[in-house]
């Protein structure tokens, strides 16, 4: 009798590690942007700045609860971006924060003339294909088109936020991207190769400020 107590417990021991492996694995994730490996004041490592139109104004900052980056526009174009190598089938969950505190109130990514947001969060495949997720100016929160303009590169835009309303709080989105992309372009999404936190306001002339933190790649939407 007490070997066979002592199996149970080896049972019910393997039964437990097992579940948490399990545990572990459904909630895998790739953390891009986010936790403690850098100072306010300093670029997230593997980050790059990239300016498009006039000066970059990019800082590391500290948020309420995590480090994030902190980007102003002032007629100008630029993001930060870095190199990721994502497969959507294991991880085709986007989760990030930000917050945006001054939008260029003209701005509408549906006219190219004024086509300036405060915050994008831009997801690059290896197919030459982009989704845009934006904090528009005036085009209405859950709009999704096409929106591109760079000759070879197809971009759909999604329209997560709109306006002020929510300005001057930090906001969690989460998006399916994965569906997203085979929404946006019929097929399934091939591997994720970067990513681009970009902000603009050269078109109309005005100024932009917003905040991101804790972008990361999931397997379940949490």
């Amino acid at each position: 009798m007490p070997a066979l107590t002592s199996r149970y417990r080896w049972v019910f021991l393997l039964c437990v590690f097992a579940l948490i492996a399990l545990r572990a694995w459904s909630a895998a994730s790739v953390i891009v942007l986010g936790g403690a490996n850098y100072r306010p004041g300093q670029i997230p490592p593997g980050w790059q700045v990239r300016e498009h139109v006039g000066r970059a104004h990019a800082t590391g900052c500290a948020g309420s609860e995590e480090l994030c980056v902190h980007l102003v526009s002032d007629n100008s174009s630029f993001s930060m971006e870095r190199r990721v190598d994502v497969n959507p089938r294991e991880l085709p969950y986007l989760q990030w924060s930000w917050k945006v505190t001054q939008i260029p109130e003209a701005g509408d990514f549906r006219k190219g003339s004024r086509d300036d947001q405060a915050a994008q969060l831009l997801v690059a495949f290896s197919d030459r294909r982009v989704l845009s997720y934006i904090w528009d100016s005036n085009a209405p929160k859950g709009t999704m088109q096409s929106a591109s303009t760079v000759p070879l590169v197809q971009v759909f835009a999604v329209v997560c936020e709109s306006g002020q309303a929510e300005m001057n709080r930090w906001l969690t989105e989460r998006r399916d991207f994965a569906s997203d992309y085979e929404r946006a372009f019929g097929r399934a999404a091939p591997h994720v190769k970067g990513l681009r936190l970009q902000i603009n306001s050269q078109h109309t002339g005005g100024r932009a400020e917003s905040y991101f933190s804790q972008v990361a790649f999931l397997s379940t939407p949490n």
